[in-house]
């Protein structure tokens, strides 16, 4: 049996005892785990590439998972987004939606390709789940067609009817409409009597409608910061003190 060689052994600082994984095993790069700085901000990073895709990385959740305080989780993500190991994204789903992703990169400037594609987050309580991409019609332009009859029962529509509208109130979701607009533009100033043809007057005013133009992208919101004074984060363009510190220093 081999022996360990003696004079390979540190005579002091750490020895690794290495144990090759073959599962349940994160590959972390040393310039992360070794910077410099918060350990925070390391055992943050250590966690967060340890969950796997979709897993919420959120304020909340990271203190659910971890002793320290709003105050340093925020610092810490704040660190790692400035180094470039995440980055938050707003992006629109194939359902219309708008949410923010974040990516996590293994090296800081590497592709934000993800090696599979991303899943649409779930549905809002109260909403219908989003199709594939590839699915028709759009669940969600048929909910709003089915529930134009809460608004007026003249416009009832069979099932073969839904389907065949359903793509025309799917493009307009697409343009950056909501349920709202949707909803008010096709039930606002019926005729009066009997609807000889719902399905056909929905169709002209889903056609006639003024287009719509895609909602303009929210601007980047300021950078946390940190006051001086009381520690608090808060969002700014640049560093200084939060406005109840700065309220308190003028009074």
């Amino acid at each position: 049996m081999a022996t360990a060689n003696p004079n390979a052994v540190p005579s002091s600082g750490v020895i690794h005892i290495r144990v090759r994984h073959t599962a349940n095993f994160t590959v972390l790069a040393n310039r992360l785990l070794q910077r410099s700085g918060s350990a925070v901000t390391v055992g943050v990073a250590a966690y967060i590439f340890s969950l796997p895709d979709g897993a919420p990385i959120t304020i909340k959740s990271l203190r659910a998972h971890f002793d320290e305080g709003e105050i340093l989780i925020a610092r810490a993500l704040r660190e790692l987004e400035a180094e470039g190991w995440l980055e938050r994204r707003v992006q629109r789903t194939p359902d219309g939606r708008v949410v923010t992703r974040t990516y996590v990169y293994d090296a800081p400037g590497a592709s934000a390709t993800p090696s599979k594609p991303l899943p649409a987050p779930p549905p809002r309580t109260g909403q219908p789940a989003p199709a594939p991409a590839s699915a028709a019609p759009n669940p969600e332009a048929s909910s709003i067609l089915r529930a134009l009859p809460h608004h007026d029962r003249r416009l009832t529509l069979s099932p073969k009817e839904v389907t065949s509208l359903a793509p025309a109130v799917t493009a307009w979701l697409k343009a950056g409409a909501n349920l709202t607009t949707i909803t008010e533009a096709l039930t606002a100033s019926l005729p009066e009597g009997q609807l000889h043809s719902p399905a056909g007057l929905l169709t002209h005013r889903l056609r006639s409608a003024p287009a719509l133009k895609a909602p303009t992208p929210r601007p980047k919101p300021h950078p946390f910061q940190d006051c001086p004074k009381c520690d608090r984060p808060f969002r700014a363009p640049e560093p200084g003190k939060c406005r109840d510190c700065r309220a308190r220093a003028a009074a």
